[in-house]
């Protein structure tokens, strides 16, 4: 095992670049090591882009945890790499991410994103329980049919299963902020309050009477017009 100052562990076909607050690859590691290294671990940094690993052409594992990736990540294409751990970065999107995975990393067999927010943790998050997380790994493993582990847990045949029948639809969508705070906003253009009142009802500053047909009509005994009757009456 050899280091040097600039932070980089070389132990034969392993390279190591642990802590050392970079935002992107840098030149110097593909320079170098490119060429003969298996695997590579990034993790603890501040990695916003992956421009820099096309050098990695015999890349077989590859570790970037505790960064700051997010869902337009970019990887190469790693005809080779069978082992890829995203965890702890900020991730919130699978879509997108999945089929780039599946085009650029077709020999993929190990998965790990815990610690994003598109992977359901209950632990973590009281709206998230163990359904919600095996719904995402059969939506996963819809996407990367190759799949041997996802996260911490082997895959079973049985998951398999569930995930060629059902896993397209397992996607959970999950309305943009903005769009979500303007739905809520009275004074937004896109809010649209709904009312069955006639039209002459709805102006909030006229405390007029308004006498009209309405298309609503109510049956049954729970239905509206039964709220004023008595018990004695039914």
């Amino acid at each position: 095992m050899a280091s040097n100052d600039l932070g980089i562990v070389v132990d034969g076909t392993q390279v190591s670049y642990i802590g050392q607050d970079c935002e992107g690859v840098p030149e110097c590691l593909g320079r170098k090591y490119g060429d003969f290294t298996k695997r590579l671990d990034l993790s603890f940094n501040l990695l916003r882009s992956l421009e820099g690993l096309e050098a990695f052409i015999c890349l077989e594992e590859l570790i970037l945890d505790n960064n700051l990736l997010r869902n337009d990540l970019q990887l190469p294409r790693l005809p080779y790499l069978h082992t890829l751990t995203i965890n702890k970065n900020q991730i919130s999107e699978l879509d997108s991410l999945l089929d780039h995975l599946a085009e650029v990393v077709p020999s993929l067999k190990y998965l790990s994103l815990l610690g994003n927010e598109a992977c359901p943790n209950e632990l973590v998050s009281l709206d998230n329980d163990e359904s919600d997380y095996q719904r995402y790994r059969y939506f996963i493993l819809h996407k990367l049919t190759k799949l041997k582990f996802l996260d911490s847990r082997k895959v079973t045949k049985k998951e398999y299963e569930e995930a060629t029948t059902r896993g397209a639809f397992m996607k959970v969508v999950k309305p943009k902020d903005d769009l979500a705070s303007s739905d809520f906003d009275p004074n937004s253009p896109s809010f649209r309050q709904y009312t069955p009142l006639p039209q002459g009802s709805r102006d909030s500053t006229s405390h007029k009477g308004v006498f009209a047909k309405c298309r609503y009509v109510y049956h049954g005994r729970h239905s509206e017009g039964n709220r004023f009757i008595r018990d004695d009456q039914l």
